[in-house]
């Protein structure tokens, strides 16, 4: 009996251990790109994203929301695994889901906090994305409005904007179409 349950603890102490240096291998991007529902909804199929929740980020105030993000701009924290996707990677597919080229906004939603960004944490991300934001500069050929910007706090947003596309579908198209989304991007990229 001592010899099974010393070989299960042995068993759950080497699953454990196996678990932690993976979990403790993801990294965090902070992107924003307009209308918060529509990055997400667009970036969470890039390979190597684990997960992408919305927010608010850029701004001085504590505990922003919804109703009140004055001086922030709609925003997505991607948890992404490095040994899958690089980060100039992710911030190149970033840019080809938004349209970089938009000082004021992207698409139908316009204004200060539909402005799109990479929030880069330290000295290389920031190297790495203006890399990458000259590559687009290059292919689209025309100027690139999107700002990369140093660390910021990211403010988790509301319950009822994370994951919206999925929860609301019908809703959700409704809007991206009626925007032009999709449209205004293949006339961006090329695509279609």
């Amino acid at each position: 009996m001592k010899t099974r349950l010393f070989a299960a603890i042995a068993a759950s102490t080497l699953l454990i251990s196996n678990a932690a240096p993976a979990a403790a291998a993801l990294k965090t991007a902070v992107f924003a790109g307009g209308c918060f529902w529509s990055a997400q909804h667009d970036i969470q199929h890039t390979p190597g994203v684990k997960d992408v929740v919305v927010g608010y980020a850029g701004g001085t105030a504590k505990n922003p929301s919804y109703e009140n993000h004055e001086g922030f701009l709609e925003s997505i924290k991607v948890t992404y695994d490095p040994a899958q996707v690089s980060y100039p990677q992710l911030v190149n597919a970033f840019f080809h889901h938004i349209d970089p080229t938009d000082p004021d906004g992207q698409i139908c939603d316009q204004g200060p906090s539909y402005r799109t960004a990479v929030f880069t944490t330290d000295a290389t991300e920031k190297a790495q994305a203006e890399q990458v934001k000259a590559e687009v500069g290059k292919e689209l050929r025309l100027p690139i409005k999107t700002m990369v910007l140093g660390p910021t706090t990211f403010w988790m947003g509301e319950g009822y904007h994370q994951h919206y596309a999925e929860k609301n579908p019908a809703a959700y198209m409704a809007y991206r179409v009626g925007c032009g989304r999709d449209r205004t991007l293949r006339a961006v990229w090329g695509k279609g």
